[in-house]
């Protein structure tokens, strides 16, 4: 490196620790600063949230809503488990069924089967968004 080149750079070590300690400085002062102000003067929306009373007009996201749907017309723990139960059976069942078909016939009862638990989760959704 020439003369001319150290004279214009500047050190890393104490010029950039210094810098990025005022930063941080700078920074946790206005974090304490906005947690102070919102203890003294604390913004709220309206009445806290009841946990046990949900408001009819709530509605989930779409992608729950074929579950939502099913909670109000079969029991809640049969709704709450019956979902878990069905997603880990879906994981285990090719360690449980390995051997190859010899006909078409399983292939036919899976894919009417597949066609139809579809075909219910979409009529779910829909029936859940327009009620």
């Amino acid at each position: 490196m020439s003369e001319e080149q150290e004279e214009n750079s500047v050190p890393f070590y104490p010029d950039h620790l210094t810098l990025e300690a005022k930063v941080a400085l700078v920074f946790g002062i206005l974090v304490v600063l906005t947690g102070v102000v919102g203890m003294f003067l604390p913004v709220g929306l309206g009445a806290p949230a009841d946990p046990i009373d949900t408001p009819v007009h709530i509605k989930p996201e779409w992608y729950f809503l074929f579950l939502y749907q099913l909670l109000r017309y079969i029991p809640k723990t049969i709704g709450a488990t019956a979902p878990v139960i069905a997603i880990l059976l879906m994981a285990v069942w090719p360690f449980l069924d390995s051997k190859p078909d010899s006909t078409k016939k399983p292939v036919r009862i899976r894919l009417w089967f597949s066609v139809t638990a579809v075909v219910i989760i979409i009529a779910l959704t829909i029936w859940g968004e327009v009620s």
